[in-house]
């Protein structure tokens, strides 16, 4: 088992008439044959390696998300399923290598809430759909931000930190994983429901944060639980809130937002798997099973526990459906946040 990181258009020729109707039809022509091969590969799925693109760096919520599933479906398959980071964008350079792969179940995407729903509403363009080009496999779990600052901070609560905000707009700024990650967003709809001015700093993710933020370069970090719980219970870093709606089972004693005053503050990130578009419904389906049966799993449940985190576990049907819920919710996050990237 190996868990690692890892034209122009064509002229007429002379006497040749080409309809646009006879060009139309002439695409599904041209993609049949690998559709094909990927159809006739289902019975003897999977025979060799799949790789698991994690479009964020190593040591994120991402990574440890798949790294925890990854290793069991090797095990069970009987095939490596190797992890490749291809970090970059906010995700949206890995989400595109997966949307634009060969759709036969060799080419997996650890998706996360900002890759398969905020990016969407953010960026003025996507050099993919994520609605139409990426098929849903599994939800896998959910996991909370945290408002967190190194042990010497002088800010000792959330409160603190917002009256400081409040006292010198723009001086506080705070970082996230990266543009268009939930910490990101997070950080966004803060300043919109608090009226505070900080300034966003996007990272190439949670391994490059934290040494800042421990050191004071950095005021505080709004990103993903997992990546920090260690240095949280080692009291090298302080969560001063986290914003789900009601306080995490890791962190029983650290308030939520909406208990440190920002009313109907609540937001998750989730992750889970996609496949490339036009993927083999027996290919997803097997997949699917797969990946719902193992976060059912007690000792996988007790250690995506460990890493912060809820196991939440969905098959395609169910997951496109929660997809389709978040995507109204952050649509409006980012609409009112008055965010764009290009």
């Amino acid at each position: 088992m190996t868990v690692g990181s890892a034209g122009r258009s064509p002229g007429r020729s002379p006497g040749l008439s080409i309809t646009r109707r006879g060009a139309l039809l002439a695409v599904p022509a041209l993609a049949a044959p690998s559709l094909a091969r990927a159809q006739g590969n289902v019975a003897g799925y999977p025979s060799r390696a799949i790789r698991m693109i994690v479009p964020f760096p190593a040591a994120g919520a991402t990574d440890l998300t798949a790294r925890v599933v990854c290793e069991r479906m090797a095990a069970i398959l009987g095939q490596p399923v190797v992890i490749d980071n291809r970090p970059g964008a906010g995700g949206n350079i890995g989400t595109e290598m997966v949307a634009k792969a060969e759709p036969d179940g060799y080419t997996l995407l650890t998706f996360t809430i900002g890759t398969a729903s905020i990016n969407q509403f953010l960026y003025t363009k996507l050099p993919f759909d994520p609605n139409k080009d990426l098929t849903s496999v599994a939800l896998i779990n959910e996991v909370p931000n945290a408002v967190v600052v190194g042990a010497d901070s002088p800010f000792r609560t959330f409160q603190d930190l917002m009256a400081a905000a409040k006292a010198k707009p723009g001086d506080i700024n705070f970082a996230s994983p990266g543009n268009g990650t939930s910490g990101h967003l997070c950080g966004e709809l803060l300043k919109f429901k608090t009226g505070v001015n900080i300034t966003h700093i996007p990272y190439r993710g949670t391994a490059s944060i934290i040494p800042d933020v421990m050191a004071g370069r950095c005021d505080v970090a709004i990103d993903n639980l997992p990546g920090y719980l260690p240095h949280l219970t080692a009291g090298r870093m302080r969560a001063l809130a986290v914003t789900a709606g009601t306080r995490w089972p890791a962190l029983p004693n650290v308030p939520t937002v909406k208990e440190s005053g920002v009313p109907d503050f609540e937001a998750v990130a989730w992750f889970g798997f996609q496949a490339p578009g036009r993927t083999p419904k027996p290919i997803v389906d097997k997949l699917a099973e797969l990946v719902t049966r193992i976060v059912a799993e007690p000792a996988v449940i007790d250690r995506l526990r460990e890493i912060g985190s809820t196991p939440k576990a969905l098959g395609p049907e169910a997951l496109d459906r929660y997809i389709a819920a978040e995507n109204e919710k952050w649509q409006a996050v980012v609409k009112q946040s008055g965010a764009r990237l290009d």
